[in-house]
């Protein structure tokens, strides 16, 4: 399955990186949330970034969802702290 990460604010400041294309994700990633963990695991910036200890907003195709809303092939997935400015 391909998705596309996006992150927002200080997420994206802390991760150096606005967005992203998966190709593949790994076996086992099946959520949004699956996504936040799997993700904690690629280094301690990423940890500390997503990590359950941090309240993080979560969206899919740009609707606010929970952590156990599941993927859909090509969607995209986008990481945010609780409040932004713009």
């Amino acid at each position: 399955m391909q998705i596309d990460l996006r992150f927002f604010a200080s997420v994206r400041e802390a991760l150096n990186v606005a967005e992203e294309r998966v190709d593949t994700v790994p076996a086992g990633i099946a959520t949004v949330g699956d996504v936040r963990e799997w993700l904690c695991t690629r280094g301690p910036v990423w940890a500390e970034t997503l990590g359950p200890q941090r309240p993080l907003r979560m969206a899919l195709n740009h609707t606010m969802v929970p952590a156990s809303t599941l993927l859909t092939e090509g969607c995209e997935v986008a990481f945010f702290p609780p409040v932004t400015g713009g």
